[in-house]
């Protein structure tokens, strides 16, 4: 994945699936799997971002840190088309 390291992917797909586990959980969404893949998505996606920009605020944990943005976005996006669904 773009010369991402095997820690890289583990940190960046634990990060996805926890955040998508807690949006469940604070929701009750009662869509587990789907908020893990989500999170596990968005994810990725800000790790790939970060990668692409080159974001450099503090090493390894530029990566993660988008990692996380990228989920907790892509999960309020999904909430949110939800409710209005």
């Amino acid at each position: 994945m773009m010369g991402m390291d095997w820690k890289t992917i583990l940190i960046v797909t634990a990060i996805g699936v926890v955040l998508g586990w807690l949006a469940d959980a604070l929701t009750g969404s009662r869509r587990l799997l789907s908020a893990m893949g989500v999170g596990l998505v968005g994810a990725f996606l800000g790790a790939f971002i970060a990668r692409v920009t080159a974001a450099e605020f503090a090493g390894q944990w530029s990566e993660d840190t988008l990692a996380a943005v990228g989920a907790a976005f892509l999960l309020i996006t999904m909430a949110a088309v939800r409710r209005r669904v």
